[in-house]
């Protein structure tokens, strides 16, 4: 491309040259540095710049002279152009100079928050495919990890309310409760709820912080403050039950709107020495069993609500278990997969598609069956997506 202006100056040049007297090409000149600060750097745009001013030169002196009043309006002119737009390229060059090392930082921040899930864990293969909503953004609100325990393997895939980086907060918290708790409960229960229960103390904190912004507000204004301003959140229960995120009488959707937050979550366990599968859904789409060509979804009988709403329906939670025999696979995934549409509004149909696949296909790896379900999705929505999607395979070996 940088050659295109090189050959429209020497084009240019001569076409004027030869033309007639009356008729003046030079000042077509400048589509050259315009055309190089679209394709190169401002070093690229300076040069062919400086080229246009010295072809301009050259007409001239072929011509008229370069003492006319003519020839030096139009070199006036073109001096003046390119060096705006020799400083505007300057400009971009520094924007996407800065643009690069945020990305690099953003890049680096979201691969410690989302980490690569390994091939192999125990006697499980994994695969995972992450689909953020946000072009620039690796990751957003959906969420998975794995955690290995004495006895199996735990999973946790979750998706944050909202989308895009905006979720980024809950998802860090929920990973890293996660990461430090899944092996030191015994029971899916009770680790369900100490996630449930660092959600909703976060949302309490929020809440909280809110409440302080709008008291300075208010005191900077000097009004009375609204009575649920001048409560402040509930002190956490001395027997260790989870927080309340707040109840009518010290919210209000004015000032505090953290209520509305919460996590759809699915946590399972996968003991080495049992071919089953134990989960506690948390409000979210139920996995999808494949055996063979078959293709099963796992609807619990029970379904707990999602994390950081568990004061909406106290007690304990739901274990369903399910078999899940060496050469099955699970399918776990978001509900930005199955909520996704077409063209003609249509959603994305998971089960049909996965149906598909694996009747002709029923042996692939799990990263092959990822890789062809990312593809036809993408290619369902038209390559672009409206809310995160996240989708892991999980195959017993043995």
């Amino acid at each position: 491309m940088t050659a295109v202006p090189l050959a429209l100056i020497a084009l240019i040049t001569v076409v004027d040259v030869l033309s007639p007297p009356d008729i003046h090409l030079g000042p077509l000149l400048i589509v050259a540095p315009a055309l190089t600060a679209s394709v190169a750097g401002a070093r690229a745009t300076a040069a062919v710049a400086v080229l246009a001013i010295a072809a301009l030169t050259v007409i001239g002196i072929l011509r008229d002279g370069v003492t006319t009043a003519n020839h030096e309006t139009q070199l006036g002119a073109l001096l003046a152009v390119s060096a705006l737009i020799v400083g505007l390229r300057v400009l971009r060059d520094r924007h996407e100079r800065q643009l690069a090392q945020v990305r690099s930082v953003s890049e680096a921040a979201q691969r410690v928050l989302l980490r690569p899930l390994p091939d192999r864990i125990g006697p499980l293969r994994l695969a995972s495919v992450y689909l953020a909503a946000e072009a620039e953004a690796q990751v957003g609100g959906d969420l998975y990890a794995a955690s290995r325990t004495a006895s199996g393997t735990r999973l946790l895939v979750g998706d944050v309310r909202g989308k895009g980086l905006s979720s980024l907060g809950d998802a860090a918290l929920l990973l890293g409760a996660f990461r430090a708790a899944a092996h030191l409960h015994a029971d899916l229960p009770g680790l369900v709820g100490y996630l449930d229960g660092s959600i909703a103390w976060d949302l309490a904190q929020l809440a909280e912080q809110q409440r302080a912004q709008a008291r300075r507000a208010h005191a900077q204004t000097r009004l009375p403050l609204p009575t649920v301003l001048r409560q402040g959140p509930r002190p956490p229960p001395l027997d260790g039950t989870p927080p309340t995120a707040g109840t009518a009488d010290d919210t209000d959707a004015a000032a505090d709107d953290s209520g509305e937050s919460f996590i759809t979550a699915l946590v399972l366990d996968i003991p080495d020495d049992e071919a089953v599968v134990r989960l506690v859904d948390c409000g979210h789409p139920p996995p999808l069993l494949l055996h063979g060509d078959r293709v099963t979804a796992l609807e619990p009988a029970r379904t707990a609500p999602p994390l950081g709403l568990g004061e909406l329906a106290p007690g304990a939670y739901a274990v369903e278990e399910f078999p899940f025999r060496p050469g099955d696979r699970l399918l776990i995934y978001t509900d930005g997969v199955i909520e996704a549409r077409d063209a003609a509004r249509r959603f994305y149909p998971l089960p049909d598609r996965v149906a598909a696949r694996t009747a002709d296909h029923a042996a692939e790896p799990p990263d092959a069956l990822l890789h062809h379900l990312r593809r036809d999705l993408l290619g369902y929505v038209g390559g672009r997506l409206d809310d995160d999607a996240a989708m892991v395979v999980v195959e017993r070996l043995g």
